[in-house]
């Protein structure tokens, strides 16, 4: 198997889920190293249970069923702190990729082929806000965009302070501002999210890890158990003095009047399960420890990779695993060191997504997906 630097290790763990087999801090160590643990009659390697300095993979490495990760508290932790950027790692020496021995460069059509051979059965997506703007939904960190100017009667000091809980408990109207613009039933989903939703239709979906807190990969019809929305969600909220849960339609007439929500019981400010600066991540988050060592192609779309620690999953799969960025620029490790097998399309999301499905021949499945969706939703608004 493989073993990463900065605190990524793959290892055969013979079905023992969970396991890890090196501390964090021994990883740094354990560079170029690769170790089996399997300690079986079958399993190929020439020292079972011990470290071999030697460059082939443990034969063991397809059967994904003794695949696990460790993973480097630093590098993907249950709090969402500040961005780090990609150059900032690039600087630091953190990531490593190696070099391409002289394989040739994948192309957006070889994955294509690789999914239509079905290849590539465990697809896991990253996804950020550009899948989302194509849908009407705007940045609201740019100056000049009417969200962002409808934040400016509040004099907030700065975009993202609406997301930090100091701020919220001394002044949460420009976080229900902005709630009132994001909340679902105000947009409706675009080409991208319904190619992620056709991808679980026929069972390739691994899951989706979002950054988005729009809901609208539910809209889509994507289903929750597949969806890891890692900022959080309006689906449900909690009261910020007794902790009671409450569904998150519960207050949608509220938040549409420019009302604070309240809880019931105690009175306590309702805040949507959205997650704040230096709030821990939801627990569904850390299915990345299994998913992402499980996956045989990752797609990236529409992030700049720089919120931590959802950006550091990009180097989570194993190296063998394809990895396809689909984004207005390279961003994260397409942009510092690519891998032989990283495929970057740029430009469009909505329009890299297209090639892609044209490339598979989904077309027409596409078509009829998005024209029965849409009715439904139309339905549903009546």
């Amino acid at each position: 198997m493989e073993a990463w630097d900065g605190g990524r290790h793959l290892s055969c763990l013979n079905g023992q889920a969970g396991r890890l087999l090196c501390e964090p801090e021994l990883a740094w160590e354990l560079e170029g190293r690769e170790i089996c643990q399997r300690n079986t009659s079958d399993c190929q390697c020439s020292s079972p249970g011990t470290w071999s300095d030697k460059a082939e993979p443990c034969p063991c490495e397809d059967s994904v069923d003794h695949a696990e990760a460790t993973v480097d508290t630093a590098w993907i932790q249950g709090t969402r702190p500040f961005s780090l950027s990609a150059a900032a790692r690039a600087i630091l020496g953190v990531g490593g990729w190696g070099d391409n021995g002289g394989k040739q460069k994948l192309t957006l059509q070889d994955v294509a082929e690789l999914i239509r051979k079905k290849e590539c059965r465990r697809v896991v997506v990253m996804a950020g806000a550009g899948i989302s703007t194509p849908s009407g939904i705007p940045d609201f960190r740019s100056p000049g965009s009417g969200l962002y100017s409808n934040l400016e009667q509040y004099n907030i000091p700065y975009p993202e302070a609406i997301f930090e809980l100091m701020y919220f408990f001394v002044n949460p109207k420009p976080f229900f501002t902005l709630a009132k613009e994001l909340y679902p039933g105000n947009y409706r989903p675009n080409y991208a999210h319904y190619f992620l939703r056709l991808l679980h239709d026929k069972g390739l979906l691994l899951r989706l890890y979002t950054q988005n807190i729009d809901g609208l990969e539910r809209v889509a019809g994507i289903p929750p158990d597949k969806l890891v929305e890692a900022h959080g969600t309006f689906a449900t909220a909690t009261c910020t003095v007794c902790r009671r849960k409450f569904p998150g339609e519960d207050f949608r007439g509220d938040v549409m009047a420019d009302k604070v929500p309240h809880c019931p019981v105690c009175t306590g400010v309702i805040k949507p399960d959205i997650v704040f600066f230096g709030e821990e991540l939801p627990q569904r988050f850390f299915l990345h420890v299994t998913d992402f060592p499980m996956a045989d192609l990752l797609f990236i779309i529409g992030t700049s990779l720089e919120v931590e620690p959802f950006a550091s999953l990009a180097g989570a799969v194993r190296s063998s695993v394809p990895r396809v960025l689909i984004n207005r620029d390279l961003v994260g490790p397409f942009a510092w060191q690519q891998r032989y097998n990283d495929v970057a399309q740029l430009g469009d999301v909505v329009s890299g997504v297209e090639k892609l499905v044209e490339l598979l021949d989904w077309n027409e499945e596409m078509q009829t997906l998005i024209q029965k969706e849409k009715e439904k939703l139309v339905a549903k608004d009546k």
